[in-house]
């Protein structure tokens, strides 16, 4: 599933292109993606608009019309938004394409439609309940006295799982989840409120490293992501631990042990993460 990185990386690439131009034509393809508004009302909501701002949030792109609405695009686990030429071969799975008045189109592709798209003012979004709230976000300016450590130090969860909780912290999936507790040396399965204030500390900034230096490589793809233009990101073969269960440790060599927290494969040193 693209996470804060991908998410970061595609609204890196897009922003330029996007903001000024208009979207000359709306084509919903299907349906079942559109979670909010209904599909005129989203037609008549992005036909003829000019894109304002292209922006992150979690892991939500927002491209900020000029009405004041935002075109909401959640990836899911294998969606992607790119720009390309019309005349280029439509993919299958491909559900929105919208036309720029540059000749160009951005389309919306998910094969396995967890993906959603919304169109709305952010205050109706969250009160209509298709726009979760969201905690800090790792890349924001003041993430280390957000007062994530608190609700950390309040939780019995592991700790996995609380970073895991996008109320608690925007952004944070499986893959980055594994990488800063490896970074931070910090058991994934231990109790959020057995952290130690330093740890805390160590952890937060170790988030936000990791995210920052896969943001660099443009995204971890395995299967599914691709930046905003269509091309693989290069994070993946950076990663310390997340897909290396039974491999050497890179730091010190010992096996690294794979389980399950709070559903979802979680790999970690025994060694270095006490």
């Amino acid at each position: 599933m693209p996470e804060l990185p991908e998410v970061e990386t595609i609204v890196r690439d897009l922003r330029p292109h996007l903001v000024g131009r208009t979207i000359t034509q709306t084509q919903l393809l299907r349906d079942s993606v559109l979670k909010f508004p209904d599909p005129g009302t989203f037609q008549a909501g992005t036909q003829g608009r000019e894109v304002a701002s292209v922006r992150r949030r979690g892991k939500f792109i927002l491209i900020g019309l000029r009405a004041g609405e935002n075109l909401v695009v959640h990836l899911g686990m294998t969606g992607s938004l790119t720009l390309q030429s019309p005349a280029e071969p439509r993919l299958p799975h491909t559900h929105l394409l919208l036309d720029l008045d540059d000749g160009r189109q951005l389309r919306f592709r998910d094969a396995r439609r967890f993906g959603r798209l919304l169109l709305g003012h952010p205050g109706l979004l969250q009160r209509v309940g298709v726009m979760p709230r969201l905690g800090p976000d790792p890349l924001s300016p003041g993430f280390a006295q957000s007062g994530v450590a608190k609700v950390l130090g309040r939780s019995r969860r592991p700790i996995k799982a609380a970073l895991l909780d996008q109320a608690v912290l925007a952004g944070c999936g499986n893959i980055y989840a594994d990488e800063a507790c490896f970074l931070a040396r910090i058991r994934p399965d231990r109790r959020s409120n057995s952290l130690k204030p330093a740890e805390s500390r160590r952890l937060l900034a170790a988030l936000s490293v990791v995210m920052r230096e896969a943001i660099r490589r443009r995204g971890s793809s395995f299967s599914d992501y691709r930046d905003g233009f269509g091309a693989k990101g290069e994070a993946y073969e950076s990663l310390f631990v997340y897909g290396r269960g039974g491999l050497p440790c890179v730091r010190c060599g010992s096996l690294l042990q794979q389980t399950r927290i709070g559903g979802r494969t979680t790999v970690y040193c025994p060694k270095c993460q006490r």
